[in-house]
Protein backbone atom coordinates (compact mmCIF):
# COMPACT_ATOMS: atom_id res chain seq x y z
CA UNK A 1 0.00 0.00 0.00
CA UNK A 2 1.44 3.45 -0.97
CA UNK A 3 1.72 5.99 1.89
CA UNK A 4 -0.82 8.80 1.92
CA UNK A 5 -0.34 11.96 0.72
CA UNK A 6 0.07 15.24 2.66
CA UNK A 7 -3.91 16.80 2.81
CA UNK A 8 -3.36 20.72 3.76
CA UNK A 9 -6.14 21.86 6.05
CA UNK A 10 -6.71 25.91 6.33
CA UNK A 11 -8.79 25.65 9.49
CA UNK A 12 -8.86 23.12 12.40
CA UNK A 13 -11.95 22.14 14.37
CA UNK A 14 -12.69 24.46 17.53
CA UNK A 15 -14.35 21.25 19.21
CA UNK A 16 -13.65 17.88 18.93
CA UNK A 17 -16.44 16.05 19.95
CA UNK A 18 -20.35 15.96 19.55
CA UNK A 19 -22.88 14.14 21.01
CA UNK A 20 -26.29 14.13 20.95
CA UNK A 21 -28.11 15.12 23.64
CA UNK A 22 -30.60 12.32 24.29
CA UNK A 23 -27.78 9.81 25.25
CA UNK A 24 -25.57 9.63 28.42
CA UNK A 25 -22.07 9.01 26.70
CA UNK A 26 -21.33 6.00 28.49
CA UNK A 27 -24.33 4.51 26.24
CA UNK A 28 -23.11 5.92 22.71
CA UNK A 29 -21.62 4.33 19.89
CA UNK A 30 -19.11 7.17 18.22
CA UNK A 31 -17.73 7.57 14.38
CA UNK A 32 -14.18 9.13 13.55
CA UNK A 33 -14.09 12.04 11.12
CA UNK A 34 -10.67 12.55 10.51
CA UNK A 35 -9.33 16.50 9.71
CA UNK A 36 -9.13 15.86 5.56
CA UNK A 37 -12.81 14.93 5.88
CA UNK A 38 -13.40 17.23 7.97
CA UNK A 39 -11.85 19.59 5.38
CA UNK A 40 -13.41 18.56 2.62
CA UNK A 41 -16.68 18.75 3.80
CA UNK A 42 -16.01 22.48 5.32
CA UNK A 43 -14.88 22.83 1.62
CA UNK A 44 -17.48 21.59 0.13
CA UNK A 45 -20.34 21.68 1.70
CA UNK A 46 -20.13 25.06 3.70
CA UNK A 47 -18.28 26.83 1.17
CA UNK A 48 -19.49 25.60 -2.09
CA UNK A 49 -16.42 24.99 -3.65
CA UNK A 50 -16.71 22.78 -6.51
CA UNK A 51 -14.82 19.57 -6.28
CA UNK A 52 -11.44 21.03 -8.38
CA UNK A 53 -10.94 23.46 -7.00
CA UNK A 54 -11.11 22.21 -3.18
CA UNK A 55 -8.91 19.50 -4.02
CA UNK A 56 -6.26 22.13 -5.37
CA UNK A 57 -6.63 23.87 -1.76
CA UNK A 58 -6.16 20.66 0.11
CA UNK A 59 -2.95 19.79 -2.44
CA UNK A 60 -4.53 16.23 -3.78
CA UNK A 61 -6.21 15.10 -6.88
CA UNK A 62 -10.05 15.33 -7.68
CA UNK A 63 -10.59 11.78 -7.83
CA UNK A 64 -8.70 11.69 -3.99
CA UNK A 65 -10.89 14.75 -2.65
CA UNK A 66 -14.08 12.94 -3.58
CA UNK A 67 -13.18 9.77 -1.87
CA UNK A 68 -12.27 11.79 1.11
CA UNK A 69 -15.84 13.81 0.65
CA UNK A 70 -18.00 10.73 0.16
CA UNK A 71 -16.34 8.52 3.45
CA UNK A 72 -17.06 11.89 5.56
CA UNK A 73 -20.58 12.49 4.10
CA UNK A 74 -21.31 8.48 4.73
CA UNK A 75 -20.14 9.12 8.19
CA UNK A 76 -22.12 12.14 9.09
CA UNK A 77 -25.11 10.56 7.58
CA UNK A 78 -24.55 6.99 9.91
CA UNK A 79 -23.86 9.49 13.22
CA UNK A 80 -26.86 11.53 11.93
CA UNK A 81 -29.22 8.72 11.78
CA UNK A 82 -27.97 6.12 13.94
CA UNK A 83 -27.86 8.80 16.67
CA UNK A 84 -23.51 8.48 17.21
CA UNK A 85 -21.00 10.54 18.69
CA UNK A 86 -19.01 12.53 16.16
CA UNK A 87 -15.34 12.44 16.98
CA UNK A 88 -12.70 14.38 14.80
CA UNK A 89 -9.52 13.65 14.78
CA UNK A 90 -6.38 12.16 13.15
CA UNK A 91 -5.45 11.94 9.27
CA UNK A 92 -2.53 12.81 7.36
CA UNK A 93 -2.91 16.58 7.86
CA UNK A 94 -0.53 19.75 7.31
CA UNK A 95 -2.08 22.78 8.84
CA UNK A 96 -1.99 25.72 5.91
CA UNK A 97 -0.53 28.71 8.48
CA UNK A 98 -2.49 31.97 7.37
CA UNK A 99 -0.77 35.20 6.59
Amino acid sequence: MRPKKTRWVRCLPKERFFKPRCKPLNSLESVRITLDEFEAIRLACLKGLKQVKAAARMKISRPTFSRILTSAQKKLADALVNIKAIQIEGGCCQLIKRK
